[in-house]
Parts: structure tokens; C-alpha cells; sequence
């Protein structure tokens, strides 16, 4: 099967555009970031659009579907864009977004359901559509999400210690290169590997061991985004692969294709 020439070397902004925005300070411990993305393919064929995997719960506005919530996903995922559309999202920081479920965050990881039903009928009345029309996407994002902060500040959970707790472990794998392994965790944290296991299930969604997977894998695509040189064997090392070839297999079957094809589109 051939690969879409518009996946490579960016091609893709030819008719796609994005960005981010900040929370206020006060929503910033639930709230990672707000996104936008908008896109133009009137007269193209649709556009299956790679998405990587990341352990964050999205609250999602669009010109052509409901609010969602969707789930972390422990795989990549392609969603089809066509036509003339945008999309307005908020990423909640992972780990916290048990304190908004009747259920462990586990129950929508590779899901996507009506926001309605976690939020009710109180959620913002949002569309995307001049999101997708104005000449000044910052403007309307602003606006939008000074939409969604008042509505999250009229209903804020109440507090959640341990979810607070696991959020922060979360952050810290992020940050910490030398967590490699599940057993780093529980000697960094004092929780035995089994009850590790439920917190995260509970508030994270995914398990330590893909967390720790994801975060040490981040590095590479961040390299990439960045267009630098990656020394295959050095980099393998450095995130503790056994070789390279090790690393080549996690990366693939995280993101569903070796890091020289997700390479090209860049």
C-alpha cells in the first residue's frame, strides 16, 4: 500500500494548521494546555492524520461531531480529516481526571464517549465552526477556553490526594530519564508493583509500565519534531535499551510503524 505523499516532510501544513494556549494559573493543576487544529482538504481526498499516544484524557469541541471525552490511547490512532473543519481541545494534566468519573479513568482509555455524560448538560455550548473561519485562531481559542475555565471553576472537584499523588509520580517519570524500569518506581515511591498497578489503572488509565515506555520514547519524537540528528546506538543507551534494534521494536509497536517512516514526516 502506498504511503499519502501529503504524511511526508510535512506536507500536511499545506492545508493544516495548529497551535496551543495555556491555562490560567489557577486551573493549571487540572488543565495541561488548550490546542486547536483546523484544516482546508475542499477538492482533496480525506486525510488519515497520525496521532500518538500520550497518557492524557482530552475534552474535544468540533465542527462535526459532539463534545467528547476521550481517553488516553496506548497506541497510535488515525483520524480521518476531510472537507473544511477544526477541532478546539483542552488536555487535562494525567492522573487527575479520576475526580470528574463515576469510574476508574481506566474504563475510557482507548474510548472515546459524549462529554454530556461525564459533564451533563451544564458543559459549554461550544462549536468549532469560527474557529475554523477567522483569520486570527488565537483570538477565538482565548475565547473558547475562558468558556471552558469558567465552566471547570463553577464545578471543581473536590480534592483527591492520592490522585494528586499519582499525578505528580506521572510528572515525574516525565522528567526523570533514569526511571526505566516498573521496579525504579516502586523502590522511588515505596508502593509495592501491585498496588502501583491500581493507582494507575485508577488514575491514570494506562499502566507504569507503558508510562515509563511512553516518556523514555518521547524523547525521540521530540528529537525529530526538532529535525535533529539522532545517533541510533547512542540514543538506544542512553534510554537504556539493551541495542538498538530493541529500541527500534518498542518505538514500532508504540507508534505503529519503525522511526525512520515516522521520521519522514518531518
Amino acid at each position: 500500500m502506498m504511503r499519502d505523499s501529503r504524511e511526508l516532510a510535512g506536507a500536511w501544513s499545506r492545508f493544516q494548521s495548529h497551535g496551543f494556549a495555556p491555562a490560567t494559573e489557577d486551573l493549571a493543576p487540572l488543565v495541561a494546555r488548550y490546542w486547536w487544529a483546523r484544516w482546508d482538504l475542499r477538492g482533496e481526498p480525506d486525510y488519515a492524520q497520525l496521532i500518538v499516544p500520550y497518557p492524557s484524557v482530552q475534552l474535544t469541541f468540533s465542527t462535526d461531531a459532539p463534545p467528547m471525552v476521550r481517553g488516553a490511547s496506548r497506541g497510535r490512532v488515525r483520524r480521518t480529516l476531510s472537507g473544511l473543519g477544526a477541532v478546539f481541545g483542552v488536555t487535562f494534566r494525567p492522573g487527575i481526571f479520576r475526580r470528574f468519573l463515576a469510574s476508574p479513568v481506566e474504563s475510557i482509555t482507548d474510548r472515546a464517549v459524549p462529554a454530556a455524560a461525564v459533564f451533563g448538560d451544564s458543559l459549554p455550548r461550544l462549536n468549532a465552526a469560527p474557529l475554523r473561519e477567522t483569520p486570527d485562531p488565537p483570538t477565538v481559542v482565548a475565547a473558547m477556553a475562558t468558556e471552558v475555565e469558567r465552566f471547570l471553576r463553577e464545578r471543581l472537584p473536590p480534592p483527591d490526594p492520592i490522585g494528586d499523588e499519582v499525578a505528580a509520580w506521572l510528572a515525574d517519570i516525565a522528567a526523570t530519564p533514569e526511571l526505566r524500569r516498573v521496579d525504579h518506581l516502586t523502590a522511588r515511591y515505596g508502593v509495592p508493583a501491585r498496588r502501583l498497578q491500581r493507582l494507575f489503572a485508577e488514575h491514570a488509565g494506562v499502566s507504569p509500565k507503558w508510562v515509563i515506555r511512553r516518556f523514555r520514547l518521547h524523547e525521540i519524537t521530540e528529537r525529530m519534531a526538532r529535525r535533529e540528528p539522532i545517533d541510533w546506538a547512542g540514543l538506544a543507551f542512553e534510554l537504556g535499551y539493551a541495542d538498538q534494534a530493541h529500541l527500534i521494536r518498542d518505538f514500532t509497536a508504540m507508534f505503529g510503524e519503525p522511526p525512520t517512516s515516522y521520521a519522514a514526516r518531518y
